[in-house]
């Protein structure tokens, strides 16, 4: 029982500042999209538009990244002070993150082309292209925080992580204001403004992080920027090899509630905004289980690499029940009590909104449906990271969210007539197929313990 009390107070250490690292980055987002909406709905209308360009871009770089935590969990689990090894891990993400930053820079340079390609609007894929254009140089700044955001926590000490994240906040929101507006003797940028904001704060949280891990003498020691420029191949392919299928999986969640939104927009305008709602809402619920499944990675890892299966086992029991804890709750909450959660973003009392508000209250209730499973499948995905076995998830994810998921949901909402609860369903169906061959991937591997 000892063994499993110290396995809890270690996972609660080390996800807590984790999902709070997770809310404190959705409080940026929020603030970026407060200030467009005092510019007006266009621009507004725009930043969706490029957000929809530029976050796959962020969520590829954040799967790639992403390999640095379970390799330094794994190395410091083979030798707790072990300092070679993981030096030229992190130097080799950070190299693997500046690489993958070359080609989505042109993607994001001629992104009013693509949205034109896509059938958008002239003008808002003009305002969007702007936007872009500023925002695009934040990518490398970010992914380089993101890279030490993963050393950190695979030392088990995440908390810097939250602190750097967190004072982004109202740097962001002064950023923000100066250059979209021209406040602080800066011309009124508008859109590009808006874009360069983004670098601003990227920027701040990327110094803020190369700060920490030179200045504080729990990370100094490691010396990772000496003779950075120094290639080392063998190390860069492990980290491709691991981090490639991550950065494919997370790509594969997030385009499939993407096309899940063109789906909507095929529905008609109040399945659109009631999606748009309850969408938000439930990622932000997404959160927490997503920083269960970061923990997980490390708290595996480091089992994994002492060679401790009776541990891995241990480390993923214990965080699966966690998250799944959490989401039973959330569950309930969404089950309900939706209204309360809807007029947040709806003016309930507002007839024109009755439809979308409808349709958000149902959509909230498939979501509740689903919890159980979309948490499971993120802890699990974690889990599985921690153990380096990133090949197989990626096929399983490409089957569920793409073959069940999509699918099924184009399925229910038109031949059999759903429409958008329809979508829903097959987007929970999705996740708990996912799940489903995750956990049975997971049996496998962990058999012999």
């Amino acid at each position: 029982m000892t063994g499993w009390k110290a396995e809890a107070r270690a996972l609660a250490a080390l996800a807590l500042p984790l999902v709070a690292g997770n809310l404190a980055w959705s409080a940026i987002a929020a603030t970026d999209l407060l200030l467009l909406g005092r510019v007006n709905v266009r621009a507004v209308a725009a930043g969706a538009l490029a957000l929809a360009l530029y976050t796959p871009c962020i969520v590829f770089g954040l799967g790639l990244t992403a390999a640095a935590a379970p390799l330094v969990a794994s190395e410091r689990g083979r030798r707790l002070h072990a300092v070679r090894d993981i030096r030229r891990t992190v130097r080799q993400t950070l190299w693997s993150g500046g690489m993958v930053t070359i080609p989505l820079w042109l993607l994001l340079w001629h992104g009013e082309a693509l949205l034109l390609l896509l059938g958008q609007e002239p003008a808002l894929a003009a305002d969007a292209g702007r936007l872009l254009r500023g925002l695009m140089w934040a990518l490398p700044l970010y992914l380089t925080f993101l890279t030490l955001d993963n050393f950190v926590a695979a030392l088990e000490r995440p908390l810097w992580g939250l602190v750097v994240t967190a004072a982004a906040i109202p740097v962001n929101v002064v950023a923000g204001w100066a250059m979209i507006f021209g406040h602080a003797g800066l011309p009124a940028l508008g859109l590009l403004g808006a874009g360069l904001a983004g670098v601003f704060s990227s920027g701040f949280m990327a110094f803020g992080m190369v700060a920490v891990v030179t200045l504080d003498r729990r990370f100094r020691r490691y010396h990772l920027f000496g003779r950075f420029w120094v290639p080392d191949w063998a190390r860069l392919r492990t980290v491709w090899s691991v981090g490639l299928p991550i950065a494919v999986t997370l790509l594969l969640e997030v385009s499939v509630f993407n096309a899940a939104v063109f789906l909507m927009g095929l529905i008609g305008g109040a399945a659109l905004a009631a999606h748009a709602v309850a969408i938000q809402i439930a990622s932000l619920v997404f959160m927490v289980p997503m920083g269960i499944g970061r923990a997980a990675t490390v708290r595996v890892g480091f089992a994994q690499g002492r060679q401790d299966l009776a541990g891995v086992k241990r480390a993923g029991a214990v965080a699966l029940v966690a998250g799944l804890g959490f989401a039973t709750v959330t569950a309930l909450v969404l089950a309900l009590a939706p209204r309360p959660l809807i007029a947040g973003f709806l003016d309930l009392a507002d007839p024109a909104n009755a439809a979308a508000a409808a349709l958000a209250i149902a959509f909230l209730r498939v979501a509740a449906l689903f919890q159980l499973v979309d948490a499971a499948q993120a802890i699990l995905a974690g889990m599985l990271r921690g153990l380096q076995d990133t090949r197989v998830p990626m096929l399983i994810a490409a089957v569920g969210y793409w073959g069940v998921g999509l699918g099924l949901g184009a399925l229910l909402a038109f031949p059999v007539g759903l429409a958008g609860v329809g979508v829903w369903l097959g987007l929970a169906s999705g996740l708990a197929v996912v799940a489903v061959l995750l956990w049975g991937r997971w049996r496998r591997r962990t058999a012999a313990a």
